[in-house]
């Protein structure tokens, strides 16, 4: 009785198994960038990519982004692995709500920080505080639907009651329907892909 010996036993065994091609690597999507984004220096095609992470805890983290128990049923918060600077605050918190994203500043009163970013108030009492200001408004093509829409960008802050002492400062990204009856400008419409940012108003701590 004849034995294979192990080398070619081995050979045999290699021989006889598929070989299965190696997929190709599918490219890692680029990390937020998020003090631009906050600061409203991003456009709506770059905050499009938020929605994704913030669904996906793995993500989240992937992108310094640790969830953390949501206080305020409006927005939901993150800490990050490696603190930011935003508007002169040096920060470790986020928060998103919707189109708007937005630092969790240590700010009790924000309203120096409002004047110096040349804000108009839009509610100032003592259980709150809203300024904000329009950063860039321009026509745009939806590029899903080819129709044409504003891309608003709005700067804000607030306080929230849900955050004693916190100040939130942010921007939130939008495309809107002109308004009813609103002639088209001269200047055909830019891609929102080839455009700046935008921005809406935070929670308010309802």
């Amino acid at each position: 009785m004849t034995f294979l010996r192990p080398a070619c036993l081995s050979l045999l065994i290699l021989l006889s198994t598929p070989v299965l091609a190696a997929a190709p690597a599918t490219p890692a999507a680029a990390p937020l960038d998020l003090a631009a984004l906050i600061e409203c220096r991003q456009r709506v095609a770059d905050y499009d990519a938020v929605a994704p992470v913030v669904a996906d805890p793995l993500k989240a983290v992937a992108n310094g982004m640790q969830p953390l128990p949501q206080n305020n049923p409006f927005m939901s918060e993150y800490r990050l692995a490696t603190p930011l600077t935003v508007f002169g605050q040096r920060t470790e918190y986020v928060a998103v709500s919707g189109a708007s994203i937005m630092a969790i500043l240590d700010v009790a009163d924000p309203r120096p920080m409002a004047k110096a970013l040349a804000l108009e108030d839009g509610v100032d009492n003592p259980d709150k505080f809203m300024a904000g200001r329009e950063v860039v408004s321009r026509d745009v093509t939806d590029p899903r639907t080819g129709e044409p829409m504003i891309e608003s960008i709005i700067l804000s802050l607030s306080t929230v009651k849900t955050h004693p002492g916190k100040t939130l400062a942010g921007c939130t990204y939008s495309l809107d329907l002109p308004a009813e009856g609103e002639a088209p400008t001269d200047t055909p419409p830019a891609p929102a892909s080839a455009l700046p940012p935008s921005v809406n108003t935070p929670p308010d701590g309802r």
